[in-house]
């Protein structure tokens, strides 16, 4: 019996025997595929300072058995293009690669329309950054949105430069209505500075070039984990919206990789505090791809259950729906 077999089993024994259904998300919300050909580029171009590995690709069939095992139905793929155009890698032909692990992506969530979505990836502050958003604009599989990752890009936010690339980016995807995950963590690699002066500044010249559609604020605004610059980065979103900041009525925040076995209970404390204080309904949960030590939808999410939170909460966030996930 193979595991998806297993799950419905399962579930139908539950069901008539009148035992509760377990809860668990609608949906893992930040989710990424892995084609063979940047699987094999990441393998022979390790993050620096990590040991040599072989790393391996992840399909959509991989991801459909990990949600299936979970219990999870739905889930929000983030094209992983950007990694062609990381600051801490080289290639030649690079947005050709780009544009291949894009269509690569759409095909592979094609095969499952209904539980898989894509968003479009790549490098915001490269040459090609706005001529490949409007071409994944015209691809069904990737016009609902897009994939920033600030840190594998090496987003300088207190460089004005780079800022203005990324806004121009953000004003783009609004226009055509095109959601946007962001990884606002700058570079760890490349040491950038982040706290609360780098996220006023994604709050005051990022979200307001994108008035009119969603943002998904990845790893609760930092890089996995949950550090006191991310608290910080963190408290002045949860200041606006206290003040019922406009620029913040269309913002989401994913709790991926956030809470972690060996959590501490300070810490712990704190990340339910901040949930609360952003407001449960705005808060999505996802688990990253299983691979490189991450855990899987089912193990990050029972992770996710140790926080401080009531049932009543933990249903809440797992209910939970963005405008770009709606069938």
């Amino acid at each position: 019996m193979n595991m998806k077999t297993l799950v419905g089993a399962c579930t139908l024994i539950a069901l008539s025997s009148g035992l509760p259904r377990p809860l668990v998300p609608v949906a893992d919300y930040h989710q990424h595929l892995f084609s063979p050909a940047v699987a094999a580029f990441i393998t022979a171009n390790p993050t620096p300072g990590a040991p040599p590995a072989k790393f391996q690709g992840i399909s959509a069939a991989d991801l459909i058995g990990l949600l299936d095992a979970a219990g999870i139905k739905r889930a929000l793929v983030l094209s992983v293009a950007y990694t062609w155009g990381s600051a801490d890698r080289r290639v030649d032909n690079e947005y050709e690669h780009v544009k291949a692990e894009n269509d690569w992506t759409a095909r592979q969530v094609a095969l499952y329309p209904d539980r898989l979505r894509a968003f479009c990836g790549f490098n915001p502050i490269k040459p090609y950054a706005l001529e490949e958003l409007h071409r994944c604009a015209t691809i069904p599989q990737l016009r609902r949105g897009i994939k920033l990752h600030l840190g594998n890009s090496d987003v300088d936010l207190d460089n004005s430069q780079d800022v203005a690339k990324v806004r121009d980016v953000f004003q783009a995807a609004n226009t055509h209505k095109m959601a946007i995950v962001v990884h606002m963590h700058p570079s760890v690699s490349h040491h950038r500075q982040y706290g609360a002066a780098e996220a006023q500044i994604v709050l005051e010249q990022l979200l307001s070039a994108a008035p009119d559609v969603s943002v998904q604020i990845a790893h609760l605004a930092g890089a996995g984990g949950y550090d006191p610059t991310t608290d910080a980065a963190l408290s002045v979103f949860v200041d606006a919206f206290a003040r019922h900041d406009p620029r913040v009525r269309n913002v989401w925040f994913d709790v991926t990789s956030v809470v972690r076995p060996g959590i501490s209970a300070d810490v712990s404390q704190l990340v339910a505090k901040r949930i609360r204080e952003i407001g449960l309904r705005r808060v999505l949960y996802g688990s990253d791809a299983a691979t490189g030590g991450n855990l899987t939808p089912r193990e990050g999410w029972a992770a996710f259950r140790t926080l401080p939170l009531t049932d009543a909460e933990f249903r809440t966030i797992a209910l939970n729906v963005p405008p770009y996930m709606r069938w």
